[in-house]
């Protein structure tokens, strides 16, 4: 509650804040804007201030040329290509614009003021948007996936379609198209399954406790090397793991190409169980055996 009544009055106090700001700096400007207008331009002064003009377009030309160079050798993602140039070219514009205004004796710190107080009121306005914003910025920047890539992050898991300033576009397997906000895949973890090359099947069989050791071993590994999508380098793991109440388990970790994790993954859970039934083995479950005593 206290935590409440400190983030309103700190709000309200801002906003006073802000509102003093503005009714300060604004009529300074608007007079410092009408005792300029009053003097007279003279063909020297015009002159002067269409050189600085042209000067000012040229300086931001050659600025601008020189950011686009730098965004292609730095690998930036073409999606913040527009957003970088867009934002360069407004600020360079509005000192172009307080220079010239300052030389023809404009007060330029109250515009500075007043543009200050109204890009604070703006971002809190949507600050929703900018969190989003500087998410979408972070991941084109930082580049932890992709289009194409198979990702988790922001609570869905999907293909990435798109990635935009404000939004990443996820298609899922249902073929879903589902936005993401950057914001909230910035903030979470990101779990990228295709970034790699190679990726590892993972399998456990539970099997009854009269089935040999080796035999379960030697069926389940004729299956992984007889399977054309599996690799062998690093060698397959087919290994004992726990004895259980009812079952001993089996673990079973064999690697592939990234693409074909799917197709290994169904073809051992189906292949296996054949292999089973072909050498007599049971795939047990949970059960209990009771026995009775005579007394």
């Amino acid at each position: 509650m206290i935590q409440f009544f400190l983030v309103i009055h700190f709000t309200a106090l801002r906003g006073i804040m802000m509102t003093d700001v503005i009714s300060t700096a604004a009529p300074e400007f608007i007079d410092s804007l009408a005792s300029a207008a009053k003097v007279p331009i003279t063909w020297r002064k015009l002159l002067y201030t269409i050189l600085i003009i042209i000067a000012c377009a040229v300086v931001i030309k050659i600025i601008m040329s020189l950011v686009e160079r730098a965004i292609k050798r730095i690998g930036v993602e073409r999606s913040l290509h527009t957003f970088i140039k867009s934002v360069a070219r407004i600020l360079l514009w509005f000192i172009a614009i307080a220079t010239v205004l300052g030389f023809l004796g404009v007060n330029v710190t109250s515009l500075i003021a007043i543009f200050s107080v109204a890009g604070l009121a703006i971002s809190l306005a949507i600050q929703g948007t900018l969190s989003n914003l500087a998410g979408g910025i972070m991941i084109l920047v930082s580049k932890p996936f992709k289009v194409g890539d198979y990702i988790e992050a922001g609570g869905m898991g999907g293909t990435v379609a798109d990635i935009g300033l404000v939004y990443t576009r996820m298609k899922t397997f249902d073929n879903k198209l589902t936005f993401v906000p950057n914001g909230e895949i910035a903030k979470e973890k990101i779990t990228n399954y295709t970034s790699q090359e190679t990726r590892r099947v993972d399998l456990k069989f539970n099997t009854s406790y009269d089935a040999p050791v080796e035999l379960v071993k030697r069926s389940i590994q004729g299956v992984v090397g007889a399977h054309p999508k599996a690799l062998f380098t690093p060698e397959p793991f087919v290994r004992v793991s726990a004895y259980k109440d009812s079952s001993i388990e089996y673990t079973v970790r064999v690697w592939c190409a990234t693409e074909d994790y799917w197709d290994l993954y169904s073809d051992l859970l189906e292949q296996v169980k054949e292999a089973f039934d072909r050498s007599g083995i049971e795939m047990t479950y949970n059960h209990l055996n009771v026995h009775m005593m005579d007394k």
